[in-house]
């Protein structure tokens, strides 16, 4: 769904959008501007559900560390 915004800029902005992104495309422009600053990605609810997973997570830092511990080894 889609809700419409009306916000108001210096006359130079509107003019610099208009000439360099395109009267049609203004839109799309500014909520891909916008959108990493306001909603949350699907990748980072996903880390944040993993890092949940106490065994998942002791057994990727076993993984991550593993080549170091084999170093103090050799």
């Amino acid at each position: 769904m889609q809700n419409k915004l009306t916000i108001a800029v210096d006359e130079a902005v509107y003019k610099g959008l208009y000439n360099k992104i395109g009267p049609r495309k203004i839109n799309k422009f500014v909520e891909e501007l916008v959108r990493p600053h306001v909603v949350r990605s699907n990748l980072e609810l996903a880390y944040s559900q993993m890092s949940k997973n106490r065994k998942r997570e002791s057994e990727a830092l076993e993984w991550a560390e593993a080549p170091f511990k084999e170093r103090m080894y050799v």
